[in-house]
């Protein structure tokens, strides 16, 4: 089943399939949530012939995500744990896939490669790739999905034929809210939908990670301020003292779009808008290779929405 607002994507890499010459590298552009991984394991299989409807482990499609950390949640893996993930892909995952390369596929005459999200590959990780989308053996295919390819290099970047992934209306979002996340109430619904930004990925983990009443917490700071830091202690407690990986990221997401929404031309001043939403920009670009404490990143990012309250006058009074 096609995903929303996939079906450009796929009448491009079908006419590109149905080519002389496929292109050997791929960029998967969009939005996080947007069903770019979905759309490159999908698109892997029909690439080396995958027989419909199958699914389960294929041996010429190799996927590069996060690793363990280390050694130790490495063995826990090995033993059928939960383990803890690496925040970055490493030189030695593709160091490994490269060494596949000097052999052929296994079932045809096609091989694909997916790195997702490429955009997290560590420097040395990223150079090492780049010889090899230099160099590409013979029916091998590399797809990369990046959230922010930006951040790839742009040597990397200028390799790769690009595939964008547009977010989908506020009308297909509520439909697809109503399928998914029956059990959400409307003003869940509706808040999911704006704090996702057109992204259904997105709109599904706000509702499933309960982020409501965060959100919530962060309008109040944002239209009130916080002289006593009463609802900052709010803010922490509902972000939690233990937030995992993908909460803390959904949080910040969170956060960037409550701001975004007080952006427009009655403002004042918008600068304090301005600057808050950069600094969070910040933020959630270091979030993937930094170890956050959960109660000062709570105090950080109401500290953010406080200095942005007096933004919230308009100038019209």
């Amino acid at each position: 089943m096609n995903l929303l607002g996939h079906e450009p994507a796929w009448r491009e890499w079908r006419k590109a399939m149905a080519g002389e010459r496929m292109h050997h590298a791929w960029l998967f552009a969009g939005r996080r949530g947007v069903g770019k991984a979905s759309f490159a394991q999908a698109a892997a299989r029909e690439l080396v012939g995958a027989a419909p409807g199958e699914s389960g482990h294929h041996p010429d499609i190799v996927t590069l995500t996060y690793g363990p950390k280390d050694d130790k949640e490495e063995r826990k893996r090995a033993d059928g744990k939960p383990f803890e993930l690496a925040r970055s892909i490493r030189i030695s995952q593709i160091r490994a896939m490269q060494a596949r390369l000097g052999t052929r596929p296994t079932l045809g005459e096609r091989r694909a490669i997916i790195i997702d999200p490429a955009d997290d590959l560590e420097r040395n990780a990223a150079n090492a790739l780049l010889k090899s989308l230099e160099e590409p053996p013979r029916g091998t295919y590399f797809l990369l999905v990046a959230h922010s390819p930006a951040r790839l290099l742009p040597t990397i970047r200028s390799r790769c034929r690009v595939l964008r992934f547009p977010t989908v209306s506020d009308t297909e979002m509520n439909g697809l809210l109503g399928e998914m996340a029956p059990g959400a109430d409307d003003a869940t619904r509706a808040a999911a939908i704006v704090a996702a930004a057109g992204s259904p990925g997105a709109a599904l983990e706000f509702v499933e990670l309960e982020l409501g009443k965060v959100a919530q917490a962060m309008h109040q700071i944002l239209e009130r301020g916080d002289p006593d830091f009463h609802l900052r202690g709010a803010l922490a407690g509902l972000i939690g003292a233990r937030p995992d990986r993908d909460r803390i990221r959904a949080i910040l997401e969170l956060a960037r779009s409550v701001v975004a929404q007080r952006l427009d031309a009655t403002l004042s001043d918008p600068r304090p808008i301005i600057d808050t939403h950069g600094e969070l920009v910040r933020l959630t670009g270091e979030q993937p290779t930094y170890n956050f404490d959960a109660g000062l990143l709570a105090m950080e990012i109401g500290t953010l929405l406080a200095k942005a309250a007096t933004a919230s006058e308009r100038a019209d009074g």
